[in-house]
């Protein structure tokens, strides 16, 4: 029997080079499938906000696959309040995710949406450092890549390379201890172990924080950094880290295959490779009760 696996980072699908050609159920059932192919049985399916379709509308479309989306809603803390945190949850969601904020993620304007969510005990996956998703200048080039080439002009096309007020300085693992301290029962996961420049500060966090945890979304980088770091089980225990997916359809399976290997080079024992595949997200989101070790 295939291990099950819980994909905390799974953004609401879109057409990103074709916007106008977009029909939401299609490409919302394709996801679904791909998911489902790769082992994944839960996903926390990032919806509505900056981007896409608004919330309500989001959960119709989630609903179509009751038995595998955990509906997670994208807020701007800048706009949203405690009140429309509230109604959220009322109308079904029950996670919340966070990036591009204007402030950094613990300023005290933000904390109004911290205690409620704390309070209807809705986690939050923060993404950490640097938004990437463009060309990866440490891999390739424009001046030498036909595909990095094709990529920027994309995005430039796009609008995606005009400036924008968007700082990795706002975003890092430093704040969730910041927001860990004043809401000790909030739970927290920063996204891609914390974003590349910032592993030693998400191990930190996470070493002294109870409810805060990361992800292993991010690519391939990522997760070579996970092995050659010896980030986990080693810098970062095992019940901190969950995994997510953070990708298109057709690159799900593959991050689960790497994902195993992972596992094989850390030398993870099958209880801790459960742990990340599931059991702590389980956890996190409230579907299995944690245990806790007797004398």
């Amino acid at each position: 029997m295939a291990e099950k696996i819980w994909d905390v980072h799974c953004h609401f699908p879109r057409n990103w080079q074709d916007p106008d050609n977009y029909d939401p159920a299609k490409e919302i059932d394709l996801r679904a499938d791909a998911l489902r192919s790769a082992g994944v049985v839960k996903a926390s399916l990032l919806s509505g906000g900056r981007m896409g379709l608004g919330y309500d509308e989001s959960l119709t479309f989630a609903r179509r696959h009751e038995d595998l989306f955990i509906p997670s809603a994208m807020i701007d803390p800048d706009e949203i309040t405690g009140q429309e945190v509230r109604r959220l949850h009322s109308i079904g969601y029950r996670g919340l995710k966070m990036i591009g904020v204007r402030r950094p993620y613990d300023d005290y304007k933000y904390f109004g949406v911290y205690q409620v969510a704390e309070e209807l005990d809705m986690p939050i996956l923060m993404h950490m450092g640097v938004i990437g998703g463009g060309v990866d200048y440490s891999i390739m080039h424009p001046r030498r890549d036909a595909k990095a080439a094709s990529t920027m002009e994309r995005m430039r096309s796009a609008g995606r390379m005009q400036p924008r007020d968007i700082s990795a300085m706002r975003m890092r693992p430093f704040h969730m201890d910041t927001i860990a301290n004043n809401f000790p029962a909030l739970k927290l996961i920063g996204a891609h172990m914390g974003g590349t420049g910032n592993y030693d500060e998400a191990a930190s966090v996470t070493r002294w924080r109870h409810n805060v945890y990361l992800d292993l979304s991010g690519g391939d980088t990522i997760e070579r950094h996970a092995v050659e770091r010896r980030l986990v089980g080693y810098e970062i225990g095992v019940e901190k880290i969950t995994w997510g997916s953070d990708c298109n359809n057709d690159e799900i399976q593959m991050h689960v295959e790497h994902l195993e290997n992972v596992f094989e080079q850390s030398g993870l024992t099958e209880d801790q490779k459960h742990r990340i595949r599931w059991a702590n997200a389980a956890e996190i989101f409230g579907f299995e009760q944690p245990t806790f070790a007797r004398e």
